[in-house]
């Protein structure tokens, strides 16, 4: 829907924030694609560059995926390819956090993760939607195990502070009763002759007939506490056998009161393009993906290097890199071309001589601030208690979501829950607090919609994207404007440095945005190379 068409008073500003305050940042992006503001994924298979020139060389700076995608696929057409990365691991923001890692954050705060055995949280991406080819691609390529991450579960939670005492809601219950009565509002419309005009009258029956299955409406055509109704959101006594297996329905909530617990606003989560089942999660952790490629680039990555200088000239691009387990000491790495894959909020920081128009794209773009908690429980009660099996469960609080394990379901002993992803302002004030000051929080605000918090919390861990050494944010924050402005500026090669990243890239915040970007920058770059040209 174009911003003309929207009711009075609904800016596409107002929209968007509407949405990311009741779904986070990824059901906000995937809005913003809905309005032109970003792109479906436009992989259509591995590149096939041809051979290398003879000799040629290509310098990729950061080991996240677009940096790997790169590197992998360069060295297959015969480049000769070495990769400065300043972590101790590969994957960049593909990050997984288990039993025994120690994260230091920017400040010194060092958390030492005490999960158990098994279990872990990613802090960083944590779904796969199906249509996300290229990175899916790779998994398949390199035989990375995928499994199903579960969006949507009708049992999980939707909580509203200022909507029914506090007191969280079942989704299912939620839907039901929303879809009853706008079905029921339709059904009285159509019956009213109020559609006359634009359907006949055997489409309006059937019509009626296609509102009373979807809304689950009675006889006449209402709404209303029923068997029907109950099968949708749920029953006061479930069916069983026996004499006592008789189910007692449910009573739907009125509609006003309905929509004015605002709980409807995560209704349609599972129903965008980003969220629609299927989504997989590979078996074990994120980073299995970015363990994948560093066992096909072995040899080739150099860690621990903090890139300090980037210069160019008619030969070729020079990075200076201090090894971080030796501070002080500085090298140099030399090659042809360099593919420069680091987030902009490390890139804006460094010297380095492009010219002016990708230099302005650089530092005009900001960083989301973004920030996951991960608390692992004694018992896995959100099972065992509230037979909740995978799935999200929303809240207007500032921990925004509580997501839940799709895997390991009547696995004994602990469990670990996504405890909160908070983005924007609530992220910034959570980036402010202590590691251990945000686990609290995440645990307090948690209680509300789980009482078992108090009694089953064992430990836990947060990552603050914007305290995040070699990140300092979540993903590039663009605008229509910015795009319209900087986008082709910051794609574009200069000279002998093309970047590549999830910030160039039309999907931001998601892997298959650093695949397309690294696939579509080392195209043109050995395109470049066979030509001759130089800067």
């Amino acid at each position: 829907m174009k911003s003309g068409a929207m009711a009075e008073g609904m800016t596409r500003r107002r929209l968007l924030r509407m949405i990311g305050l009741s779904a986070g940042s990824a059901a906000m992006y995937q809005a913003m694609a809905s309005l032109g503001l970003a792109e479906e994924s436009t992989f259509s298979g591995t590149p096939q560059l041809g051979a290398a020139p003879p000799g040629a060389s290509v310098l990729v700076l950061g080991a996240g995926i677009a940096g790997m995608v790169a590197a992998y696929e360069l060295r297959k057409a015969g480049y000769k390819v070495q990769v400065l990365e300043y972590a101790a691991r590969a994957g960049g923001r593909n990050l997984t956090l288990r039993g025994g890692v120690h994260y230091t954050e920017l400040g010194g705060e060092t958390q030492h993760c005490q999960f158990d055995p098994g279990l872990y949280i990613n802090p960083g991406p944590w779904r796969l939607p199906h249509h996300h080819h290229g990175i899916l691609g790779y998994c398949r390529q390199f035989g990375v195990p995928l499994e199903n991450f579960v969006q949507v579960n009708h049992q999980a939670l939707l909580h509203h502070t200022d909507a029914f005492d506090g007191k969280p809601q079942r989704h299912r219950a939620v839907k039901a009763d929303y879809q009853g009565h706008v079905a029921e509002l339709l059904a009285k419309a159509t019956q009213g002759g109020k559609l006359d005009a634009p359907l006949e009258r055997e489409d309006q029956e059937k019509l009626l007939e296609s509102l009373r299955w979807w809304g689950a409406l009675d006889d006449d055509f209402k709404y209303s506490r029923n068997l029907m109704s109950s099968e949708r959101r749920g029953f006061e006594r479930d069916p069983g056998g026996g004499l006592g297996g008789r189910p007692v329905p449910s009573q739907p909530v009125g509609l006003k009161q309905m929509l004015d617990s605002k709980l409807w606003f995560s209704l349609p989560i599972g129903d965008l393009y980003e969220m629609q089942s299927t989504l997989l999660q590979p078996v074990g952790g994120m980073d299995r993906i970015a363990e994948a490629f560093a066992h096909e680039l072995k040899g080739l990555i150099r860690f621990n290097a903090k890139v300090v200088d980037i210069h160019q000239d008619g030969n070729g691009v020079r990075a200076t890199f201090e090894d971080t387990t030796q501070p002080g000491s500085r090298q140099t790495a030399s090659a042809d071309w360099c593919v420069c894959t680091l987030p902009l909020s490390i890139l804006g920081q460094l010297p380095m001589n492009v010219g002016r128009p990708m230099a302005d794209a650089i530092n005009a773009l900001p960083y989301a601030a973004a920030v996951k908690v991960g608390l692992q429980f004694k018992r896995r009660f959100w099972e065992q208690d509230e037979h909740i099996y995978g799935g999200i469960s929303y809240t207007n609080q500032p921990i925004g979501n509580i997501g839940y394990p799709s895997t390991g379901y009547h696995a004994p002993g602990k469990g670990v829950l996504l405890g909160g992803y908070l983005w924007g302002k609530d992220a910034a004030r959570f980036t402010s607090l202590s590691a251990a000051d945000r686990v609290r929080e995440a645990v307090r605000q948690g209680r509300q919609l789980h009482p078992q918090y108090d009694q089953e919390f064992d430990n836990g861990v947060s990552l603050a994207w914007h305290r995040a050494p070699g990140a300092m944010g979540c993903f590039a924050l663009w605008t229509q404007e910015t795009r319209d402005q900087h986008y082709d500026n910051l794609c574009a090669i200069d000279g002998r440095i093309v970047l590549a990243g999830e910030h160039a890239s039309y999907l931001p915040a998601w892997q298959e945005g650093a695949v397309t970007s690294a696939i579509d920058a080392i195209g043109r770059l050995h395109h470049k190379a066979l030509s001759g040209a130089t800067a």
